[in-house]
């Protein structure tokens, strides 16, 4: 690990370990990577993977603005998301229709020697499926 990397725990890049994580049936990745950058006060995590059919997918960029307020997600404007960091090593993030309902959530917590990230993920899927994983990602 570097400087920055100890300074804040989340900067870098992390490898799925998929031996160590649970995953839904109908998400069950080859594969994965995952890079948490700033941008001033706020987080921006890329993801990409190998699904389980051998296609390369990669996320749309996921931004934590830890404020704890509702910001409006581009493309979906019934969508928001809220972001917290209840502490140093670990962040929350929701996402809420309009009416206040969670449509889904994250929790991204880094291990206490900062080798580690476990990641627990609820909501649905681009078929309306529900779905919840646990990964568990290496820095890489």
């Amino acid at each position: 690990m570097n400087d920055a990397t100890m300074a804040d725990p989340f900067l870098g890049r992390w490898q799925l370990n998929k031996e160590k994580s649970r995953f839904d049936a109908n998400h069950n990745p080859r594969g994965g990577t995952m890079v948490f950058e700033r941008d001033g006060a706020d987080y921006v995590m890329k993801a990409e993977g190998v699904a389980e059919d051998g296609r390369t997918v990669a996320e749309r960029p996921q931004r934590f603005i830890l404020d704890g307020a509702a910001h409006p997600l581009g493309d979906y404007p019934q969508l928001a998301a809220v972001s917290t960091q209840p502490s140093p090593k670990a962040l929350h993030s929701e996402v809420r229709r309009q009416d206040g309902s969670i449509v889904g959530e994250g929790d991204y917590v880094v291990s206490d020697d900062g080798r580690s990230m476990t990641a627990t993920a609820t909501g649905f899927d681009s078929q309306l499926r529900r779905f919840q994983v646990t990964t568990v990602w290496d820095r890489a």
